[in-house]
């Protein structure tokens, strides 16, 4: 059986399961109790955990991260909730070189069991210090794991395995998603975080992608139908580590790729993925590796600016016409 639900909600299932299935979980960070959560995520969990489980944090992202990993090296299992990835930075001494190399520095002997939520992504009229889409910055980190949950099912399943991870994992959030509305999947116990998956299969052309781009491209791939291009559509949903398997065998199939990125283009997550398929898939392309990144601007405020500056379904339709000559 099936369930409609919105991402917030799968996201708040997925919270409430685990606090319920292990004494040790808790989730802190700003207005996740009294208030709910920002996006809303947290709603109720106070009343039903109590604060000692649910605990709101000031205005201190280094200090709260920093609680969460000695929490995670007493024996607990924290979920640090940061508002926004731009508020991350302020957090990234101790996830880079605490969280992300205490395994390493110790000789094995202590991991990070530690979970770090946070909201990424623009679209929303916040400009240019709360639209940042840092996941590649990220990823590019040893000792973490990088998630972007893009659908319901992984927004309600991704939690539980991240937090049986004996190290770090950061669940990448984007905002625009919370309000999604979809189907939720009955269990499955082939489920895994590990691997990309292939959302939508095709023969001209590789839409690789994922979070929040996965929906821009998915509807590229339905426009491109129209035009009789047929575009396999793959949400990577792991950042690190990345499942080059999935990309080359897609590329391998359609000889094209185009790269959807919200990060900058340079120095990108996407830049990343195209030298990856120019490692191992050069001779399968029939054309260079194409990308479709966010405007190298800080983001702008006024909705048609942004809407400018953010990958769109039109441009990503653009960029694989110009590709195959269409």
């Amino acid at each position: 059986m099936s369930e409609t639900i919105t991402y917030r909600e799968a996201m708040r299932q997925a919270l409430r399961e685990a606090l319920l299935a292990d004494p040790r979980v808790f989730l802190m960070g700003e207005d996740v109790g009294k208030y709910g959560g920002t996006y809303a995520v947290s709603k109720g969990l106070l009343d039903e955990f109590g604060p000692e489980r649910i605990r709101d944090t000031p205005l201190a992202e280094s200090g709260f991260t920093g609680l969460g990993i000695g929490a995670a090296l007493g024996g607990m299992r924290p979920i640090v909730e940061i508002m926004t990835v731009n508020f991350s930075l302020l957090a990234l001494d101790q996830i880079m070189n605490t969280a992300a190399t205490l395994l390493h520095m110790s000789g094995g002997q202590f991991n990070v069991p530690l979970v770090i939520r946070m909201a990424t992504g623009g679209g929303r009229q916040l400009a240019a210090q709360h639209s940042h889409s840092l996941e590649g910055w990220y990823a590019h980190i040893p000792g973490l794991r990088i998630l972007a949950p893009a659908t319901i099912e992984d927004a309600r399943r991704m939690l539980a395995p991240a937090l049986a991870d004996p190290d770090p994992v950061l669940l990448f959030e984007h905002a625009l998603l919370y309000a999604m509305q979809g189907e939720l999947p009955a269990v499955s116990p082939a489920y895994s975080i590990e691997g990309a998956a292939v959302r939508r299969t095709g023969t001209d052309v590789s839409l690789i992608t994922y979070g929040g781009m996965l929906w821009p491209a998915l509807a590229a791939a339905e426009e491109l139908a129209a035009r009789q291009i047929s575009a396999e559509v793959i949400d990577l949903r792991s950042l690190r580590p990345l499942d080059d398997a999935t990309i080359m065998t897609s590329v391998r199939a359609t000889h094209h790729a185009v790269i959807i990125d919200e990060g900058w283009r340079s120095g990108s997550l996407s830049a990343e993925i195209a030298a990856r398929i120019m490692e191992q898939a050069f001779y399968d392309l029939d054309a260079p590796v194409a990308r479709v990144c966010s405007a190298e601007v800080p983001m702008p405020y006024p909705r048609h600016l942004e809407e400018a500056a953010r990958p769109n379904p039109a441009r990503i339709v653009a960029a694989v016409r110009e590709m195959l000559g269409r």
